[in-house]
């Protein structure tokens, strides 16, 4: 079984700089950590390999992302983690993408891949974004089915009497809590409480370290770089601003009654 993870690199501070010119954050690389839903997106590939291997069968994790050449770092961690491989994404013409972009220019770098991933998992979000869209952009782009927000994974049932593989997830609705069982391939994103992402071992992180990252660009992934960064995302940032706040207090004085009366006044000037 081949699993991808897709990772993205996300600033460690809230303190994130924006480009002037084109509206998108400063990514520099130093202070950049895995997108913690990434995280747990790999931590349940990692189990599944876990849980697979008791069983005397094979697969192969490998983690994907899209950025700076510093993101290299990152995907030895995930290797350094139990991850088989990382795959980067890093051309200046992937700056600026936005999610179609962004889904686009991983789409060809997953098929670059030596093998055709049965299960893709992502995060269910970003937190330097938040707009929850890669993991079904993905899944469009595959032609398969994909479970968005899920909490939990059931079982994972390999085909062995006769049907294909599926997975049996558990995620949350609107509705509630519901049981979905899904077949291979597909796509899942994980909410950040699926699981909790293990410690790299000193053999993990020697691994981690000798390991050989494939760097792809645009031209050597097979993107059309008319649908890659800024030129090819039909969504773009036109401002950015922090909001202002202004905190003001007042002191009431007077008796219970009129204080009473004041805090009313008060609260109807809320609405």
């Amino acid at each position: 079984m081949n699993i991808v993870v897709c990772v993205k690199a996300v600033p460690s501070t809230t303190e994130v700089k924006m480009d002037p010119k084109t509206n998108t954050i400063v990514r520099d690389g130093k202070q950049s950590v895995v997108n913690p839903f990434d995280a747990s997106a790999l931590e349940v590939a990692l189990s599944l390999k876990d849980e697979r291997a008791a069983a005397g069968l094979d697969t192969r994790v490998t983690c994907v992302s899209m950025g700076i050449p510093a993101t290299e770092r990152l995907l030895r961690d995930c290797v350094a983690r139990g991850a088989d491989a990382g795959l980067l994404l890093s051309d200046r013409a992937f700056a600026g993408a936005d999610t179609l972009a962004t889904a686009y220019a991983l789409t060809c770098g997953i098929r670059a891949l030596p093998a055709a991933p049965d299960l893709i998992v992502c995060g269910k979000m970003a937190v330097d974004g938040d707009t929850a869209q890669i993991g079904p952009e993905l899944a469009g782009a595959f032609g398969v089915p994909c479970v968005a927000g899920v909490t939990e994974v059931v079982s994972l049932d390999d085909g062995t009497g006769g049907a294909g593989a599926a997975l049996t997830l558990r995620r949350d609705s609107d509705e509630g809590s519901e049981l979905v069982r899904v077949c291979l391939p597909c796509v899942i994103t994980v909410s950040k409480d699926v699981a909790t992402l293990r410690m790299p071992s000193i053999s993990g992180v020697r691994a981690g370290e000798a390991a050989q990252i494939d760097v792809l660009t645009a031209e050597t992934s097979g993107a059309d770089a008319a649908r890659c960064g800024l030129t090819g995302s039909p969504t773009q940032v036109v401002r950015s601003f922090v909001p202002e706040r202004e905190h003001v207090s007042e002191r009431i004085e007077g008796t219970a009654a009129e204080q009473a009366a004041r805090l009313a006044d008060i609260v109807r000037g809320m609405e």
